[in-house]
């Protein structure tokens, strides 16, 4: 079968209204209909050829999707709500759908039944955890957090993880 990527759209930036400080990038019907119509499927989204990050879609209704897209992405490409910008997609065949901290990698290479308890987990979730430990700069911080996470998750039973239990706070 042939690939259908790259996708390469031009699209408008907008709001979303139950998230304050989040934006989205429209993909229409059209473009969701080439990637099999389905939106269980893990992308990396270029932005007007400088600024590439992995993400995901998400329903919108009558088959058109979206990407969300932060402030902080938006600042750095000069973009506002309103804006039209060029996008190009690929399928993200990454294992994990982003990239995992080094202090993650390390400390599933010293507590393995960790690693294990991990991999049992759905995609989502394992992403998750990552996105938590590599959301702070320090890496004094990610190591803790990457502890505290998997030492939590080690504890709860097999199949009924919550994000609120791995961060401790059930």
């Amino acid at each position: 079968m042939k690939s259908v990527y790259p996708i390469k759209l031009t699209v408008r930036i907008a709001k979303l209204a139950h998230l304050v400080g989040m934006h989205y990038l429209e993909i229409p019907k059209e473009a969701i209909q080439k990637m099999g119509g389905k939106f269980k499927v893990r992308l990396t989204c270029t932005v007007n050829e400088s600024l590439a990050f992995q993400c995901g879609l998400v329903s919108l209704g009558n088959g058109a999707g979206y990407i969300s897209i932060n402030v902080k992405r938006l600042k750095i490409l000069g973009l506002k709500a309103g804006d039209v910008a060029d996008i190009e997609l690929n399928l993200d065949e990454s294992k994990y759908g982003m990239d995992v901290p080094e202090e993650l990698v390390e400390l599933f290479e010293q507590d393995p039944e960790g690693k294990d308890r991990f991999d049992t987990l759905k995609p989502g979730m394992q992403r998750y955890i990552i996105h938590y430990v590599a959301s702070v700069k320090s890496s004094h911080l990610k190591i803790d957090r990457a502890v505290k996470l998997i030492s939590n998750l080690k504890t709860l039973t097999p199949g009924k993880e919550t994000f609120r239990a791995i961060l401790g706070i059930e």
